[in-house]
C-alpha cells in the first residue's frame, strides 16, 4: 500500500472516535499541515469526511451509505455455506441456519446428516417458532419491548411435553438464551429430535442468523449431541467472523 493511502486511510479511524481539527490530524499522522489538509481535501471531494463550520473534520454521508450498501449486499447464506459442510463433515449431523423475517424464523440454508435417518426440515420452511433453538437466538437478541411484543402475540402449540407452554414461560427461555449465548431443543418440537444452536453476528453485535446442529435420538443422545456445543460455537464465531469483518466475534 501506498504511504499516502495508508495515510489517507488512517485518517477514518480518527475521525471516528469524533471531529478533529487539521492540527490534531496532522499530529496524529506524524505529518505536516499541508500534508494532511491535502489528505483531507481529497476524501472530502469523495465525500468520505466533511469539514463543519467550526473547521474541524467528521466522518462524511457518502462513508456511511457506502458502508450500508455492503452490509446490504452481504449474503449471511454465501458466507456461511462452507462453514456448514465443514461442520456436518465433522459431526456428520443436520446443520441448519436460519433468519428472522417478517415475523417468521426461517430455514435459508440445510446440510443433510450423514445418517439413514434424514430430517424432513426445508429451505424456505418456516421453522416452529415457540420451540426451535435457532428461534430463540434470533428472538432472544430483539429489543425488549420488541421480544415482549413477539412473546405475547404467539400461539404456544404443545408438541411434546417438553414444548414451551405460554408467553412467560418463553420469556424466561429467551432471557437465558440471550445471557448464555446458545441454545438448545431437547425434544420441544418432536420427542425424537434434539438441537443445539449458536448465534451469528453482525459488525453491530446483532444477532443476524442463527446456526444449528439436529440429530435424532436413535443416532445420538442428547447428552452426547451436547458434548458438540463448543464445536457449533466456533463455527459460529468463525462465520461471525467472515461476515461482520471482524478479527474477534462481537459479544
Amino acid at each position: 500500500m501506498s504511504q499516502t493511502v495508508d495515510r489517507a486511510l488512517s485518517i477514518l479511524p480518527l475521525l471516528a472516535q469524533g471531529p478533529a481539527d487539521l492540527g490534531q490530524v496532522a499530529e496524529r499522522l506524524g505529518v505536516h499541515k499541508s500534508t494532511a489538509l491535502r489528505l483531507l481535501r481529497t476524501l472530502h471531494e469523495h465525500g468520505l469526511v466533511y469539514r463543519q463550520q467550526d473547521q474541524r473534520y467528521r466522518l462524511g454521508a457518502r462513508l456511511f451509505a457506502l458502508a450500508q450498501e455492503a452490509v446490504e449486499n452481504l449474503d449471511v447464506r454465501e458466507i456461511a455455506h462452507p462453514h456448514l459442510v465443514a461442520l456436518n463433515e465433522q459431526c456428520g449431523h443436520t446443520v441448519h441456519l436460519a433468519v428472522y423475517e417478517e415475523n417468521e424464523v426461517l430455514y435459508i440454508d440445510k446440510v443433510e446428516s450423514r445418517y439413514p435417518v434424514r430430517m424432513y426440515s426445508r429451505v424456505g420452511k418456516p421453522v416452529a417458532i415457540t420451540v426451535a433453538a435457532v428461534a430463540k437466538l434470533l428472538l432472544g437478541d430483539l429489543p425488549e419491548p420488541e421480544r415482549r411484543a413477539v412473546a405475547e402475540r404467539l400461539d404456544y402449540p404443545m408438541y411434546t411435553s417438553r414444548s414451551i407452554p405460554n408467553a412467560a414461560a418463553f420469556l424466561r427461555e429467551l432471557a437465558t438464551v440471550r445471557e448464555q449465548g446458545w441454545a438448545t431443543d431437547l425434544g420441544g418440537h418432536e420427542e425424537s429430535i434434539n438441537c443445539i444452536a449458536a448465534p451469528v453476528r453482525g459488525a453491530d453485535g446483532l444477532v443476524v442468523a442463527a446456526m444449528s446442529v439436529s440429530a435424532p435420538n436413535v443416532v445420538v443422545t442428547a447428552e452426547e449431541l451436547l458434548t458438540l456445543l463448543p464445536l457449533v460455537r466456533r463455527t459460529a464465531d468463525a462465520i461471525t467472523r467472515e461476515y461482520s469483518g471482524t478479527t474477534h466475534p462481537p459479544r
